[in-house]
C-alpha cells in the first residue's frame, strides 16, 4: 500500500503548488490593480476584466512552444494563397467596394491590400480569436518572459475597456493579445484605432468601417506611399552575385538593371532611381523579388518576410495578377528543429561562429551560412536548406579525414 501513500503525497504536493501559484497570481493582480487605478482605470472595469481570472495554461504552452519545423516559403505561401482565399478575397473586394474606395481616397491604401491583410489576419473576419484578451495578457505578464511588454499591453487593454469601446466579455482575440478584424495589439489600438462609423466606439471586432479605417490609417502612419509599388518578381542573370541579395542592400532600380536583373517575364526594368532590395525567400534557386519602401511598411506590420510577401502577393492576385512564375524547382524539403541544430553544430565545427545552437535559423546562423558558402564557392544566399545541410555533412566528413595537427605525413 506504500504506492497509495506515495500517490497521495504527490497529489498533496501538486495541490499545494497550485494553491501557492493561485495565491501568487492573486497577489500579483492586487498589485496590478493599484497600478491600473493610478492610470485612471476603475475598480469596476478591472473586476469585469480580471475579477475571476486565472492563468491560462494553453497561453503559456503556445508562448513557449518552439516550432518543430522551419516552414519553407513555398509551403507558407501555398497554404495561404489558395483558390478559396483568392476567390473569397475578390468577393470581399466587390462587396465592400464603396467602403474600400473611401479608405483609398482618405489614406492612399489600395483596396486589394486592405483586403489581403484582412484575409491573412482573420480569414476575412471569419476567425478573430477566442482567447479572453485580459486574462491571456495577464497570464503572459505574470509569467515573467517578456513580462514588461505584456504588462503594458494589459494596461492598454484595460484602458480600451475603461473608455467603453468593447465590453470585457467581448474582448477576445489571439493568445498573444492581438484583437479584432485586423488583429491589433492594444497599444496599436490606442495609437491608431478610429471611430469611422461615428457611433462613439472604436469597435475593431464588429465594425468594418472602424477596422478598415484603422488599418488604413496605421499603414499610412507607417509610411505607405500611394504612388509606389511594393515590389515585383524579377529574373536574375546566370552570373548574378547572390551576396547582393540582402534586405539591407538597397540599390536604385537602374543599378539592378545594369547588373542584368529583369522583370520575371524577361523585360527590362524601368529606368528609375527608386531604391530596392533583392529578396530570395527560397534561396538562389527559388523566386527573386525586388522590393521597395512600401514592402518595408508591411514588414513593420509583421516582421516576417514570408508574411509580408504573402500579403503583397495576395493583393496582386486579388487584382488579377498571376502568382510567382519562377523558382518552383528549388529545394522545398522542410527542415526540422533537429536538422537546424545539426546544421548549426556543423557550422561551428567548421569554424563559423553563430552563438549557441538553438534550432532557429536566425540572422547569426544565416550570416554563418553565407561565410561557409563563400568559402565553399557556393552561391552566397544565406539560405538554410536540406541541400546545404547535406553539403555541410560532406564538408565535416572531409574535415574529419584531414591529417590531424602535428601528425607527420612522412
Amino acid at each position: 500500500m506504500r504506492w497509495l501513500a506515495a500517490l497521495a503525497c504527490l497529489a498533496l504536493l501538486a495541490a499545494t503548488a497550485r494553491a501557492d501559484d493561485d495565491a501568487d497570481f492573486s497577489a500579483w493582480l492586487g498589485e496590478l490593480l493599484r497600478e491600473a487605478q493610478a492610470r485612471g482605470i476603475s475598480a469596476t472595469t478591472f473586476a469585469a476584466a480580471l475579477g475571476d481570472a486565472q492563468p491560462i495554461p494553453r497561453v503559456l504552452e503556445l508562448d513557449r512552444r518552439q516550432p518543430e519545423f522551419a516552414q519553407t516559403f513555398w509551403n507558407y505561401l501555398d497554404a495561404r494563397l489558395t483558390d478559396k482565399q483568392i476567390r473569397q478575397g475578390r468577393d470581399m473586394l466587390w462587396t465592400h467596394r464603396k467602403l474600400l474606395a473611401r479608405m483609398q481616397a482618405r489614406h492612399g491604401v489600395p483596396p486589394a491590400l486592405l483586403v489581403a491583410l484582412w484575409g491573412m489576419e482573420t480569414r476575412y473576419g471569419a476567425y478573430t480569436g477566442s482567447f479572453p484578451i485580459p486574462a491571456a495578457l495577464a497570464t503572459l505578464a505574470h509569467d515573467g518572459r517578456r513580462a514588461a511588454f505584456f504588462r503594458e499591453e494589459l494596461l492598454n487593454a484595460l484602458r480600451i475597456l475603461e473608455d467603453g469601446h468593447i465590453a470585457a466579455a467581448d474582448m477576445t482575440g489571439s493568445w498573444a493579445g492581438a484583437m479584432g478584424q485586423m488583429q491589433f495589439m492594444p497599444s496599436t489600438f490606442l495609437a491608431h484605432a478610429v471611430d469611422a462609423d461615428r457611433d462613439g466606439r472604436k469597435d475593431l471586432w464588429r465594425s468594418l468601417p472602424d477596422a478598415f479605417a484603422s488599418a488604413a490609417g496605421y499603414l499610412s502612419a507607417l509610411g505607405w506611399s500611394a504612388d509606389e509599388l511594393w515590389g515585383r518578381e524579377v529574373r536574375l542573370p546566370a552570373d548574378f552575385d547572390h551576396a547582393l541579395a540582402h534586405p539591407e542592400n538597397k540599390l536604385p532600380v537602374r543599378r539592378w538593371a545594369a547588373l542584368g536583373v529583369t522583370t520575371a517575364e524577361g523585360k527590362p526594368l524601368p529606368r528609375s532611381d527608386m531604391a530596392g532590395a533583392i529578396l530570395l525567400p527560397q534561396g538562389h534557386a527559388g523566386p527573386a523579388f525586388l522590393v521597395y519602401r512600401n514592402f518595408e511598411v508591411i514588414l513593420a506590420w509583421n516582421r516576417s518576410v514570408h508574411y509580408a510577401l504573402s500579403v503583397t502577393l495576395l493583393a496582386d492576385r486579388l487584382r488579377g495578377s498571376e502568382g510567382p512564375r519562377l523558382g518552383r524547382d528549388a529545394d522545398n524539403r522542410t527542415l526540422s528543429r533537429e536538422d537546424i541544430l545539426e546544421l548549426q553544430d556543423l557550422l561551428l565545427r567548421l569554424g563559423h561562429d553563430l552563438g549557441e545552437p538553438d534550432g532557429v535559423a536566425g540572422r547569426r546562423t544565416r550570416d554563418a551560412v553565407r561565410r561557409f558558402q563563400k568559402d565553399a564557392g557556393l552561391p552566397v544566399d544565406g539560405f538554410v536548406s536540406h541541400s546545404l545541410l547535406e553539403r555541410l555533412r560532406d564538408s565535416s566528413a572531409d574535415e574529419g579525414q584531414a591529417t590531424p595537427v602535428g601528425m607527420s605525413l612522412s
